[in-house]
């Protein structure tokens, strides 16, 4: 599993035209699921792991400019994104292979797992994209601030 966190003042995801999920201050989350992540991801120790960074990485400013604060300190928002594009292979050619992603159907499980069990913990408002659609993302970065987090370095 692989996580693309934004610290954002404002994101949106839009799909054909309608607006689908809106934040304020928070965090925009790409999330990827790859071919290694299987059923048994959901409720293992590195998913539990990877949920609370993603609440309680301190990558928020305290009133001395320090990153000292996390999305719950703040009570911050999330925009939880699916994107398989987190698993490009660009070793080879100039097409990018996918062969690395997870098959759909078990991303989109996974994929709806992780919000479930990211809004209880949550300290705001937490909105999705539509999974498998294409969406038009629109966020401001503040920082610019982005930070990867891979299940397999945790």
């Amino acid at each position: 599993m692989r996580l693309v966190i934004q610290r954002v003042t404002d994101a949106r995801v839009t799909v054909g035209g309608d607006n689908v999920g809106e934040i304020g201050k928070g965090l925009m989350v790409l999330a990827g699921f790859g071919r290694e992540d299987g059923e048994e991801l959901p409720g293992s120790p590195v998913w539990k792991k990877i949920i609370d960074k993603l609440v309680n990485l301190r990558i928020f400013t305290d009133d001395a400019g320090k990153f000292n604060l996390s999305l719950t300190d703040v009570g911050g928002d999330l925009l939880l994104v699916s994107q398989f594009t987190l698993y490009a292979d660009c070793r080879k050619g100039r097409r990018p292979s996918f062969t690395g992603a997870c098959p759909p159907e078990l991303a989109d499980r996974l994929f709806e797992r992780f919000v479930d069990d990211v809004r209880p913990v949550a300290p705001g408002r937490v909105e999705t994209g539509v999974f498998g659609e294409e969406m038009f993302l629109d966020f401001t970065n503040w920082g610019p601030v982005t930070i990867t987090l891979d299940s397999d370095e945790l």
